[in-house]
């Protein structure tokens, strides 16, 4: 089974979305996603100038061989964009894989091993009591794991609550500045106990809350 083509696209919806789509002699294709939050665009160049040429003719039931060659061939190795692009690669192979076997991928990785998985959804707001209408209308949509996040008095921008609600808060967007501010880990640890304790004091404490925060890259 050789692949004859590789395209790459990109899609916007507030911010880029990157998917690679590899297509074989035999009809088969496979879908990858190469998105890297912040940096999307020197992915998609990684695909379309370095790895889809080569792709062509090659097998595509090799999938290790494949992932190796790409991995090694590069004299400065692993990083972000190499590892989001041949990442796709992989993806989408594995895709190809399946569907030439005629089966869900999960059966030739071993099996199923649950019958259900929960998944949680993202709840935020500039405010508390944002973050709490929020919450409850998720918790009606019938989600059972909620991750909340919200705005932390004191400091202008939070990860996630930067540029509004439903808009995309990567650093890089469309080549505006991304806005400069001091950490502040103390701001955020007296803050963040307090939004699960108002969560807690309205929904009670069967819900099953997962918070995250991405601090700056020089903060220890």
């Amino acid at each position: 089974m050789k692949i004859i083509n590789a395209e790459v696209f990109v899609t916007c919806a507030g911010r880029n979305f990157i998917t690679l789509k590899i297509t074989t002699d035999d009809g088969l294709t496979g879908i990858g996603d190469a998105t890297l939050n912040g940096r999307e665009l020197p992915v998609a160049s990684y695909l379309k100038d370095h790895i889809c040429p080569q792709l062509s003719g090659r097998n595509a039931h090799q999938i290790e061989d494949i992932w190796q060659y790409f991995y090694k061939g590069a004299y400065w190795r692993r990083g972000p964009v190499t590892m989001s692009a041949i990442s796709a690669v992989d993806i989408a192979l594995w895709d190809i894989k399946g569907k030439a076997a005629n089966m869900p991928l999960y059966q030739l990785l071993g099996g199923a091993s649950h019958t259900g998985v929960m998944i949680y959804c993202h709840t935020t707001g500039h405010t508390i009591d944002k973050v709490i209408d929020d919450y409850a209308n998720h918790k009606e949509m019938g989600f059972k794991a909620i991750r909340a996040q919200c705005g932390v008095p004191g400091m202008k921008t939070t990860y996630s609550m930067a540029k509004g609600k439903g808009l995309a808060y990567e650093p890089a967007t469309k080549g505006d500045w991304q806005e400069e501010q001091l950490w502040s880990t103390e701001k955020y640890l007296d803050f963040t106990p307090k939004l699960f304790e108002a969560i807690r004091d309205k929904f009670g404490f069967n819900e099953h809350l997962l918070h995250d925060m991405a601090l700056p890259p020089d903060t220890d």
